[in-house]
């Protein structure tokens, strides 16, 4: 609090005390009071008021640099009036009692929308659950037939199942802690299952795919798998015309695993590459046509910074792009 801002609040008092003052030294003087006394008089006030506005002054300062402190370290500031200290004011008991009140109704809408996220979420969980099985039984039926129409079936199928868990993985994102077991990953054998789930698109689409993962890092598979799919799914969806690539490797830098997904398509154009793991960020490819939703990326870097894992993107315009993931490996497991 600064001074020049507690004086102006004190403007009026400091007004009236000034008027009575000058009115109680007309009276005495009026009156004959002598000189010397009236002089007595009103420096005794003026240092009575004087003190008592520093005192003041230093006390609220003090009070409200508490009240600061301890809003600063709130997680939820919300709760400010159960917080607060106490103070012998009547009206800092009076702002406290209404901060309190104002705070209990906060907590009433948290925990509100808390109630209906976690509902909506749950809902989400079991409409994903209860759609896949019939996306199964396409597969299934598709795999029998062996023919053109089933394999456009197929892939199409695919691609409802990857939106699907698309919303599946978004819904439970913010809880990653709940739902994932660390354990050792064959990097090589995620990403030949992530392929292989993906063959009819990459057959179609004739994109030529290799991996190269010798290496293994303790995560959990389904997020990493999950991770991949979403990145296989980018190479294909903006690969060039001829010879398309994509290739899946490993090597290891200082204490990292990096896996890198490359491929040769249409690349990002450098101003864009800052801005691809915004949410809902589709960029120029994007908006040609190849139906974005801005979504893959953003969920990926969301997950990364969940599991501990980092992740960057390089890419130059028309030369392809490569996305790596870097999984830290302890001095321990390193030399083992």
């Amino acid at each position: 609090m600064k001074f020049t801002d507690y004086c102006k609040d004190k403007l009026m008092l400091i007004m009236f005390q000034l008027s009575c003052l000058m009115a109680l030294a007309a009276f005495l003087y009026a009156t004959g009071y002598p000189h010397g006394c009236l002089c007595i008089v009103l420096a005794g006030w003026l240092f009575s008021f004087l003190s008592w506005f520093f005192l003041e002054y230093f006390r609220r300062r003090r009070y409200f640099g508490r009240v600061h402190e301890i809003l600063e370290q709130a997680d939820e500031k919300f709760l400010l009036g159960e917080l607060m200290p106490h103070s012998f004011g009547l009206e800092d008991t009076l702002y406290r009692d209404i901060l309190r009140r104002v705070g209990k109704s906060a907590i009433e809408r948290v925990r509100a929308a808390e109630d209906a996220r976690q509902d909506y979420r749950e809902y989400i969980e079991g409409w994903v659950h209860e759609v896949k099985a019939p996306i199964a039984d396409i597969c299934l039926l598709c795999e029998r037939r062996r023919d053109d129409m089933a394999r456009r079936i197929l892939r199409k199928n695919r691609e409802i199942e990857n939106y699907v868990d698309m919303a599946l993985f978004y819904a439970r994102s913010d809880e990653v802690y709940k739902d994932y077991l660390i354990k050792e990953t064959t990097l090589q054998q995620t990403a030949e299952e992530v392929l292989q789930k993906n063959k009819y698109m990459l057959i179609e689409s004739r994109v030529q795919a290799s991996v190269q993962c010798p290496d293994t890092v303790y995560t959990d598979a389904k997020w990493i798998a999950f991770i991949l799919n979403q990145l296989v799914l980018n190479a294909v969806k903006y690969r060039r015309d001829e010879a398309p690539e994509l290739r899946i490797s490993t090597s290891r830098t200082g204490h990292n695993v990096r896996l890198t997904v490359a491929d040769n398509g249409c690349g990002i154009p450098q101003e864009e590459l800052p801005r691809i793991f915004d949410k809902g960020f589709t960029g120029t490819n994007g908006r040609g046509g190849a139906r974005a939703t801005g979504m893959g990326l953003y969920l990926c870097r969301k997950l990364c910074l969940k599991l501990g894992i980092a992740i960057r993107a390089e890419s130059t315009a028309g030369s392809g792009t490569a996305i790596s993931l870097e999984f830290p490996v302890s001095d321990y497991l390193w030399k083992v």
